[in-house]
């Protein structure tokens, strides 16, 4: 209904400049208050990654696992976290982005609790199998909320928080694994989860909107379970590999297997009319390539958490405390590095920034190549060979980090950036999965104790395959300036 007269103006003075755009949604009154809220669920979520490897020989000691069912205690959480998290985000739009969050928070909380109480390795895979199957529910539904809640220079701001937790979670996911595995014992590195858990689901609720559903919108269950069931498989080759060789029937048929379901995977999603992942997106050479560079640091950074844990406390000596300790560092140069990339791109090009991280990362592990891993009494220790070689090389993996997300999604069209990111954020999580396969495989013996020789030709392969991005990444990245569209574009 119109009246005869104009409405009036606001006057400048009184013009709000975080108010949204015309024709969007009244922002939230307590929208800060559930931002808040939010990066709490997602920094358990970033913690979980790196906790758990500071804690990985007590737990051993404590339920005997084996090096296979070890290396499953990281990676089942980052294969199911990886591989399930673009299905998190059609659910969270076929039925609100509310309620696939509670739902994943409840998930992610309970499974906590059972990974704690677990008395078998058995019950701790299934528990981080659950866990990673609630955090991939619950964080692209967080990103959502906060990605809608939001408008004008409030987004950014929100979302630069967001972004800031990848760096201190694994930061913090470090220090406290050893704090609470040297201290009260590695089950409390799952407790914890608990009461946090319990928290956000009684105030969640509370502060945030109700979530639209979208009735068209049918979610790709197919498509999510066979790229999972294929990265498993691929993963239980390369730990396979380490039990009965290369060549055994039991480490191919498994890496043969996941070759032919990644190619039925691609055969679905071209005959899907609501395809979880568009597999042509991934011949656009910046998704390529940023999720390329994505997979190879991840691999390469979670593996030296995983690699080096074992060797600290097996070889060195160290308890799990100062192993914690050992790690902040790299956690920390791994955050300074995404900082200083973010700049150098702005001044010298994503081909520049991920040629010299890669270059810096497999220049720090070098000398490590040549290291007799074994103590020398009155040598050199880890504190003066290991940590200076690895917090470099984080430092420039860090780049990596910020490179690889502008390229995928700074150099295609506006329309395509919202799966461009959930493609690069996946290629994050399985990238950790991978690596840990394959360090475990080379650097660990069946008993799960370090071989002799496999700290040294783990880190000979780290350096070969920083060398060998270093190398092509200026012929996998394309020419211009990434040019970002400030929506959700980084999960961490």
């Amino acid at each position: 209904m119109t009246t005869g007269h104009p409405a009036p103006r606001p006057s400048p003075a009184h013009s709000d400049p975080h108010a949204p755009p015309t024709g969007a949604p009244a922002a939230h009154p307590r929208r800060w208050a559930a931002l808040a809220l939010l990066c709490a669920a997602q920094f358990m979520l970033i913690l979980d990654v790196t906790v758990v490897n500071v804690a990985l020989p007590s737990l051993a000691a404590d339920l005997s696992p084996g090096r296979t069912a070890l290396t499953w205690v990281v990676t089942a959480y980052t294969l199911c976290f990886g591989g399930l998290m673009l299905l998190g985000g059609r659910l969270a739009d076929a039925f609100g982005a509310r309620r696939i969050l509670l739902t994943g928070l409840a998930l992610f909380t309970a499974a906590s609790l059972a990974c704690g109480l677990a008395g078998n390795a058995a019950v701790l895979i299934g528990g981080r199998t659950a866990q990673g199957i609630g955090a991939a529910l619950l964080s692209p539904a967080a990103l959502a909320l906060v990605t809608t809640g939001f408008h004008g220079p409030e987004r950014a701001r929100a979302l630069g928080a967001w972004a800031a937790l990848g760096g201190t979670g694994s930061a913090v996911g470090v220090l406290l694994g050893g704090a609470l595995t040297a201290g009260p014992g590695w089950p409390w590195i799952f407790y914890v989860n608990v009461p946090v858990g319990l928290a956000l689901l009684l105030a969640l609720p509370r502060l945030l909107p109700p979530s639209p559903r979208r009735p068209g919108c049918r979610p790709d269950v197919p498509g999510a379970l066979l790229v999972t069931t294929a990265t498993g498989a691929l993963v239980y080759g390369l730990v396979q590999a380490g039990d009965s060789g290369w060549a055994s029937p039991a480490t191919l048929l498994p890496l043969l297997g996941a070759l032919l379901l990644y190619a039925v995977f691609a055969a679905v999603e071209r005959a899907s009319r609501a395809p979880l992942m568009d597999p042509r997106t991934l011949t656009r050479r910046p998704v390529a390539a940023g999720s390329l560079l994505m997979l190879v640091a991840t691999a390469l950074l979670i593996s030296f958490f995983f690699l080096g844990s074992q060797q600290l406390q097996h070889v060195h000596g160290l308890d799990a405390l100062r192993t914690g300790l050992f790690f902040l560092p790299i956690a920390l140069t791994t955050a300074l590095g995404a900082h200083l990339g973010s700049r150098l791109i702005a001044m010298a090009g994503p081909r520049a920034c991920a040629t010299g991280g890669m270059a810096l990362a497999a220049l720090a592990c070098l000398p490590l190549t040549f290291l007799d891993p074994a103590p020398v009494p009155g040598g050199a220790g880890p504190w003066t060979t290991l940590l200076p070689a690895l917090a470099t090389a984080s430092l420039g993996l860090g780049a990596v980090f910020v490179t690889a997300t502008t390229t995928a999604l700074g150099l295609v069209a506006p329309h395509e950036a919202g799966l461009a990111s959930g493609i690069v954020n996946t290629f994050h999580e399985l990238g950790g999965s991978i690596g840990v396969a394959v360090v475990s495989t080379l650097a660990l013996g069946t008993t799960s104790l370090p071989r002799p020789d496999g700290f040294t030709t783990t880190l000979t392969l780290c350096t070969v395959a920083a060398a060998a991005m270093a190398l092509t990444a200026p012929l996998l990245i394309p020419r211009g300036t990434p040019h970002l569209t400030g929506g959700p574009h980084g999960m961490h």
